[in-house]
């Protein structure tokens, strides 16, 4: 029986977490990589949104990650139109009630959202804003990931979501990846750094 393969990708901005698709959109098989067959995304971005995904041909990973007894962190780097005060970000860490996929009322969990200034060398994508534009950068680590939940976040407190940039998961995280790069990693490093135990 062959081992399981591990890898951490930067995903570009306006490609789908997937490798199929009946839709005409920028794949995971597009990025420039052999994967071996059975590898699969372990949790997904939007198709908008960018940086850490998982990947692996281990099936179990995704119930040990997200179904797990134990929650586990991901950080999410995030571009909103317009400035936010340090009072909107304590109310969106005090944990905030969205809409969930299926159209219910979802509190949010308290998570954990700073205010931060805009990370050196940041790589540019999409349309570029007006030089005049004001946009505030934060962190959000939360310990949960419903349908878009950062996006609805940002969006309850009236700001718009420009850019979302998956930063870490646990302890793995994106470093100086470029968007589309591929790192694999040990069964080991993957165990260890996600907390996770098998």
């Amino acid at each position: 029986m062959n081992a399981h393969r591990y890898f951490l990708v930067n995903k570009p901005y306006n490609m789908v977490s997937q490798f199929v698709s009946s839709h005409d959109v920028r794949l995971l098989g597009d990025l420039n990589f052999d994967f071996p067959e059975g590898t699969h995304a372990i949790g997904r971005l939007d198709q908008n949104s960018e940086g850490l995904l998982l990947l692996t041909t281990n099936k179990k990973i995704t119930k040990l990650l997200f179904q797990g007894p134990i929650p586990h962190k991901r950080t999410y780097l995030v571009q909103v139109k317009n400035e936010m005060t340090n009072d909107t970000a304590r109310q969106i860490a005090a944990g905030m009630e969205i809409s969930a996929k299926t159209g219910a009322i979802f509190k949010t969990t308290p998570c954990e959202v700073n205010i931060v200034q805009k990370p050196v060398g940041l790589f540019e994508v999409g349309q570029p804003l007006h030089e005049n534009a004001i946009t505030t950068w934060v962190t959000i680590t939360l310990t949960e990931g419903k349908f878009h939940q950062v996006r609805k976040m940002v969006a309850a407190v009236h700001h718009k979501c420009i850019r979302l940039i998956r930063t870490s998961i646990e302890d793995i995280n994106l470093g100086d990846m470029h968007p589309g790069e591929v790192l694999e990693i040990t069964e080991q490093l993957f165990f260890s750094k996600l907390h996770l135990n098998e």
